[in-house]
């Protein structure tokens, strides 16, 4: 029996990521132990459990939201207890309540269940007076405060390999892409082959987005990184790129379904065809040598020439009536192509 993807993971966490949080605990635990030793320190423990994230910049947010929430929390929970006493059922009723707080102010769901998590706890645990309600704030800030010095003190993670790996391969298969479409243009294709240029084609969009959310979360693990000034620029460079290759992409698919819809045996006997695969070519090479010189190749190989190829714009005689459509359509797509490679407005 196949344990469900619900509750497992498609790779796991760094284990580094789980020191953190244990250490983070372990701080937490202690030093709230310390400062408050009638209590066991729970709302520490657990604040610094779920604060210390895969980045700094999320931490912070997830201890804005834990505090925001055992605070409104702990208030729910006192505010009940001196006014109904401590019957076992004010705690289903702190529930309900907190949940309904949440959701009149909009709360995020994070901190809409930390409202009524710490509402339980308070009354489940302690008391509902002043003095013990303050006390579980005040732990809890304690974890707050271990689990954010502890994130960014342990080796804060910086996601930029994972950037340019994607960007790397985003790159190697569009000029493969350009390629394919370049070698397949001149010569009579079958309906199996034509099929499968779709479909490589299309396979350019996930890539892409994939390139997309790895820089992201990239940018996202420099912020408030004491780490950060050393990858920004490289980051900045991997941004600039995927934005120059992006509009490529959507030009190939573009170029590849106008061949598919309007593909006729004869295409190849138009000297314009010759021309722009020859083009479609030079755009391949010059694709790679944008991802050479942002240093994203996915591994080793030969160095492309560090002379672009599309140094010219490509000029045709009129094709004849039945592909004019088709040469057009090319023509336009490669001309745009031109344009993002050579930084053409």
């Amino acid at each position: 029996m196949r344990i469900p993807a619900a509750i497992r993971a498609s790779q796991r966490s760094p284990l580094l990521q789980v020191v953190k949080s244990a250490a983070a605990t372990i701080a937490a635990w202690l030093i709230a132990g310390w400062v408050f030793p009638s209590q066991l320190p729970v709302f520490a423990a657990i604040a610094a459990l779920l604060v210390v994230q895969p980045s700094v910049n999320q931490s912070l947010s997830k201890a804005l939201e834990r505090s925001i929430g055992v605070i409104a929390g702990v208030v729910i929970a006192m505010g009940l207890g001196l006014l109904l006493g401590s019957p076992s059922w004010i705690v289903l009723l702190a529930i309900v309540v907190a949940m309904l707080v949440a959701w009149i102010f909009r709360a995020s769901p994070g901190t809409g269940n930390q409202v009524a998590i710490s509402a339980m706890l308070v009354l489940a645990l302690g008391s509902s007076s002043p003095e013990y309600a303050f006390a579980r704030i005040i732990e809890t800030l304690i974890g707050v405060a271990i689990g954010i010095v502890v994130n960014a003190l342990i080796v804060p993670p910086v996601l930029v390999a994972p950037a340019r790996h994607h960007l790397g391969l985003l790159g190697a298969e569009l000029a493969a892409s350009l390629d394919r479409l370049a070698d397949a243009l001149p010569n009579p294709q079958p309906p199996a082959r034509m099929q499968e240029l779709m479909l490589e084609a299309r396979l350019l969009r996930p890539m892409k987005d994939a390139a997309d959310a790895a820089i992201a979360a990239g940018e996202e693990s420099l912020t408030l990184n004491p780490r950060r000034s050393t990858h920004r620029a490289d980051l900045r460079e991997m941004r600039a790129l995927l934005e120059r290759l992006s509009p490529i992409v959507t030009q190939v698919i573009g170029m590849t379904r106008a061949y598919a819809d309007h593909y006729d045996d004869s295409i190849g006997e138009e000297p314009a065809v010759i021309a722009i695969a020859e083009q479609l070519r030079r755009a391949g090479h010059d694709v790679r040598l944008a991802v050479q010189i942002a240093d994203v190749a996915p591994e080793p190989e030969t160095l492309t020439s560090a002379i672009p190829a599309l140094t010219a714009p490509l000029v045709i005689r009129p094709p004849s009536s039945q592909h004019w459509i088709l040469i057009g359509s090319l023509m336009e797509d490669l001309r745009r192509i031109r344009g993002e490679l050579l930084d053409e407005d």
